[in-house]
């Protein structure tokens, strides 16, 4: 069967919170399409009875994805043009639809993305921090220890960094970045984005943990958190013992247990030595 008789996947974003953000383009696909895959049905039905639409919804999300992509990937060959949306924002985006798209580009089949809304990425052009490097981080961890890991992991990184995070978290996320990170990064929560209570947060760790503290409505809400990227380290900022200690206990321990060592020893920071050497390693 020739690929030209296929159907194709459209990957449709939704607003985020603001009605008015549906693109036109958007609008225009999710009228003539033959079905649309929703995160949730009953959520995605009250958007399209919004917007007018006699949709024929079906759901797709992380627990039946895999079955349902073999489903939709039959339909696609059959002819069908078939649209993929999520609750809110962009699909793919810390949301469901990874799956179905790489099996679809595996079959050969056509899929067009859309440009549209996308938490992330409205928070990041609003946050007033260096957007030329950045790397998107999604959701931490919900497990206390294993959040804190992942922290200590980006903890040196020079890019900004951009996070998703649930009201019911965020206190402890916060504290979590004081305890892994320090309190003088420079920080913005981003809140409601869109909506009526829009709140950008902005200052050190922990000028904006102290907001948090402070207001309960700042605990409530969609959130993006953007933390700015570590500061560039030079090897002449570092003590060259300390540095020649660092490299002698790596031959011999992780370099995290080894960067902790030689700074107890010679009164050095710990992340420092540990970003300089990840450096050295890059180079």
């Amino acid at each position: 069967m020739s690929t030209e008789t296929f159907g194709c996947l459209y990957i449709v974003p939704t607003p985020i919170g603001n009605l008015a953000d549906m693109t036109e383009r958007s609008i225009q696909i999710l009228r003539s399409c033959d079905a649309i895959a929703a995160e949730d049905t009953r959520h995605s039905g009250q958007l399209m009875q919004h917007l007018g639409i006699r949709a024929n919804l079906f759901a797709l999300h992380e627990h039946n994805e895999r079955q349902r992509a073999e489903q939709v990937i039959e339909r696609l060959q059959k002819g069908e043009t078939i649209a993929l949306i999520s609750d809110a924002g962009t699909p793919l985006i810390s949301d469901p639809g990874y799956v179905l798209v790489q099996q679809c580009r595996q079959a050969g089949l056509k899929v067009v993305a859309l440009p549209g809304a996308c938490a992330f990425v409205t928070a990041l052009s609003g946050a007033g921090l260096p957007t030329d490097r950045f790397s998107f981080e999604g959701f931490l961890p919900a497990k206390p220890q294993q959040r804190r890991k992942r922290l200590e992991q980006v903890a040196t990184d020079t890019r900004t960094l951009v996070f998703y995070e649930s009201p019911h978290r965020i206190v402890d996320t916060l504290a979590d970045m004081v305890t892994t990170i320090g309190t003088e990064r420079l920080l913005v929560l981003a809140r409601e984005l869109t909506k009526q209570f829009e709140t950008y947060l902005s200052g050190t760790i922990a000028e904006v943990q102290q907001q948090v503290l402070s207001d309960s409505n700042q605990q409530r809400g969609e959130m993006v958190l953007i933390l700015g990227g570590a500061p560039e380290v030079e090897a002449d900022d570092v003590n060259p013992a300390a540095l020649k200690t660092l490299n002698l206990l790596r031959k011999e321990l992780p370099l995290k247990k080894a960067a902790a060592l030689a700074a107890e020893i010679h009164g050095a920071r710990k992340n420092t030595l540990y970003q300089l050497a990840l450096e050295q390693d890059n180079q």
